[in-house]
Parts: C-alpha cells; sequence; structure tokens
C-alpha cells in the first residue's frame, strides 16, 4: 500500500509534485471564482474580511505554475482555528503553520497533481503584501515580464525542491512589494477601524 500525503517525506513529496509553468490560462480565473463561491458556501460572513486571487494565475501576461493561490483574511478578533477547522471539513490540507498564519492545499492527491490545484493562505486582515505584488504585477507589464523571466530561468534548477524555488525569487519579491506600498498607499486599509 503506498504511503499517504502525510506519511511521505518533503523530498517525496517533492518529487510526486515538481515545479512546473505554463502559459496564463484564462481558466484560472473561473477556478478562482468559483472555489471561492464554495469557500463563502461553508466560512461563516461575519469572519471574514477579503478573499482574494494571488500569485502568478492571477496576473494574466505571465507564466505560472497552474496552483490558484487564495488569500483568505480574517478579522484580529477571529479564531484562527475555527476557520482551520472549516478548511479541514471541506477538504483542505494544513500544509504550514506559523504565528498568525496558515497555509492550505487543495487537489494535492496520492497520485499528483489533480485537475484542479489551489493554495490557501489564511492570515489575519492587514497581513496582505501579496495584494500590493499582484497589483504591481498587473500595472507593470514589464516588471511581470522580468518576474516571469526569473521564474523560468528557476524553474528546471529547482524543480523538486519547492523551498529552494521560492527563495530564489524572495529578493525580487520583497523589492517590488516595497515599490508597490509606497506606490499604492494604503489602498487595501480598511475604513471603518
Amino acid at each position: 500500500m503506498s504511503p499517504t500525503l502525510e506519511e511521505m517525506s518533503l523530498e517525496e513529496l517533492w518529487q510526486l509534485f515538481p515545479i512546473f509553468l505554463r502559459e496564463h490560462q484564462d481558466e484560472w480565473k473561473d477556478w478562482y471564482a468559483e472555489e471561492r463561491l464554495r469557500l463563502l458556501s461553508f466560512l461563516p460572513a461575519n469572519q471574514l474580511v477579503r478573499i482574494s486571487h494571488i500569485g502568478s494565475t492571477s496576473v494574466e501576461t505571465i507564466w505560472a505554475k497552474p496552483i490558484v493561490d487564495i488569500l483568505l483574511e480574517i478579522p484580529k478578533a477571529a479564531d484562527m482555528a475555527v476557520m482551520r477547522d472549516l478548511l479541514l471539513q471541506n477538504g483542505y490540507l494544513l500544509m504550514s503553520e506559523s504565528q498568525g498564519r496558515m497555509s492550505f492545499n487543495k487537489g494535492y492527491t496520492p497520485n499528483g497533481f489533480a485537475e484542479r490545484v489551489f493554495h490557501l493562505h489564511l492570515r489575519y486582515e492587514g497581513d496582505h503584501d501579496e495584494l500590493y505584488f499582484r497589483d504591481y504585477l498587473q500595472e507593470h507589464p514589464t516588471v511581470a515580464k522580468d518576474y516571469e523571466k526569473i521564474k523560468l530561468s528557476l524553474w528546471k534548477q529547482y524543480e523538486h525542491n519547492r523551498d529552494a524555488y521560492t527563495e530564489a525569487k524572495t529578493d525580487f519579491i520583497k523589492n517590488h512589494t516595497e515599490k508597490a506600498k509606497k506606490l499604492y498607499g494604503r489602498r487595501y486599509e480598511r475604513e471603518d477601524r
């Protein structure tokens, strides 16, 4: 009997779920919209601040891993454990957990990727730098193409090492996120605090 995902080592998981990039697919927007509605169907509305499509699949001009990233922001007073349990009961797997942050996935099977794959990032409101980076890429096509070039150059080098792939992009992301925050100011801050 083959091991479950929980029983596999990180190296085994990286072999089963390699990094691969493909040209932008319009269907990713639809995947996000459908999954957003699904999330709204079981998460308590009063515990949601914002649900957003983030990551490279939200930027129409660049290649991306065919994994739709979703940022789920909850009020600072909300109990993250309650949200975690609801996500686990509805098909998500907890990938990692740190102070005020949880990452989930859906669409990873013991046989590899399902047709639709999601990463969900559960955060408290205001922890949303990804929104600024997304907007900056969407509004600055040259920078988006520079980011795409970096990703394409790292793809084969780190095909079976997701952590190294992510780490190699970090400086570019941080640099342009800071530019975006200066440019956009308080674009995503709620006024009703």
